[in-house]
């Protein structure tokens, strides 16, 4: 992405440090910032840290007379393609909400023609009072953006809502503003993909489940929406936080995760990541088992359905491109290749998960070999990140085309 340019305005608040780690990974990305730093955001950066990042004068003072003799004010609010406020403080939000403008932030918001993003941070008790929240809808309502916030440890010792989403997510949600605005390749597409494991209950505190950290598919949903496409996100399980700007279905068990992918339809891709597991008990108990009368020695089990098989073998509504994984140990593409043509999924996406490989579930690198009815092509290790960026030009360029022939027709 390039040629963009943002106006990121600085509030007054310790989450103030991730806007100079917002400006370079922005920087990294193409995209060229300019800065307002609020009074109170002195209080923990400082005008030089942020003009050296930027490689633009830092603007502080409404009442910069060399600046406000051509109405800086107006010009800064309109010079850029978005604005970004982060962090977005309880004080800035009031006053953006309610047409407030007594300092050059403020009212360079009030002054602009472009879309503003939010990034919240503030104290939990701040972020959840009333006023706050109809100050969020109010926003809202006029079109605001917002990313975040989290939640987490804060630096009043408090914990929950109100942490300021990290750089990466922030300028994730630029990148995908961008990407929507300026009619990205996949603008107009949907795209529904699993991800992360399944839990299978065996009673109300034990479960089946399996190694995945959902890392690869949260990855690859913010990749799809950076080009513009409007994604589900149908996750297993975890513990990572996932992808701003995504539809996001939560599921515990395969059969949830095949009705919310089957109710999810129709869409132009379908992506099946998620390790879903093969099998569940036969019988769910509500109580607990316990072992000392050997309830643990001989469980039952029953396949669970197969939704990559399902989906590509559909004979209505079948997405024109689905794409699958397959997690081997060994004789990956062989393996992988077989499961292609079994399942009758056009793409399959193997990669090695043995002991000894870099890429082994919850890793943040895979190493994977894209498999097609042309052939097969094996991609050098990388992160996750650029695996998933890889896969979704892919995915764009194949979406592109004129007409795709599936596996099943």
């Amino acid at each position: 992405m390039t040629d963009n340019s943002i106006l990121l305005i600085i509030g007054g608040g310790i989450a103030a440090y991730k806007s100079l780690e917002l400006i370079r990974e922005l920087a990294r990305r193409g995209v060229k910032s300019r800065a307002i730093l609020t009074k109170a955001g002195t209080e923990f950066v400082t005008p030089l840290s942020v003009s050296s990042l930027t490689g633009e004068k830092c603007y502080t003072d409404l009442f910069d007379l060399t600046d406000e003799a051509e109405m800086g004010h107006i010009e800064l609010s309109r010079s850029a393609d978005l604005l970004v406020v982060a962090p977005a403080t309880a004080g800035l939000m009031a006053k953006a909400a309610n047409g407030l403008a007594n300092d050059l932030a403020s009212t360079t918001l009030l002054a602009t023609d472009k879309p503003v993003l939010y990034a919240p941070a503030m104290n939990v008790r701040m972020w959840e009072h009333a006023a706050t929240q109809r100050n969020l809808a109010t926003l809202k309502s006029d079109g605001a953006l917002f990313v975040g916030p989290d939640e987490g440890d804060m630096a009043c010792g408090e914990f929950g809502p109100g942490r300021m989403a990290e750089a990466i997510d922030i300028a994730d949600a630029v990148e995908a503003y961008f990407a929507k605005a300026s009619n990205g390749p996949l603008t107009g597409k949907r795209i529904v993909l699993t991800a992360g494991p399944t839990h299978e209950p065996l009673d109300p505190v034990r479960y089946i489940a399996n190694r995945s950290s959902g890392k690869q598919g949260y990855a690859i949903a913010a990749a799809l929406r950076n080009l513009g496409a409007d994604v589900v996100l149908i996750t297993g399980p975890t513990n990572i936080t996932p992808p701003k700007g995504v539809e996001l279905i939560r599921v515990q068990t395969a059969r949830e995760m095949m009705v919310a992918t089957e109710k999810a339809l129709p869409a132009d891709c379908a992506i099946c990541c998620a390790a879903v597991a093969d099998y569940r008990p036969a019988t769910e108990t509500d109580h607990k088992i316990k072992k000392e009368r050997g309830g643990l020695t001989n469980i039952q089990v029953t396949e669970n359905p197969d939704i990559l098989k399902t989906i590509s073998q559909m004979k209505a509504g079948r997405p024109p491109l689905v794409v699958g994984f397959a997690a081997e140990t060994d004789d990956v593409l062989c393996y992988a290749d077989v499961k292609r043509k079994r399942k009758g999924c056009d793409w399959i996406v193997a990669n090695d998960v043995s002991p000894g490989a870099h890429s082994a579930m919850g890793g943040d690198r895979n190493s994977v070999i894209l498999i097609t009815e042309k052939g097969d092509e094996a991609w050098p290790e990388m992160p996750k990140q650029e695996v998933a960026k890889r896969l979704a030009e892919r995915i764009s360029q194949q979406l592109a085309k004129p007409k795709l022939v599936s596996a099943a027709e």
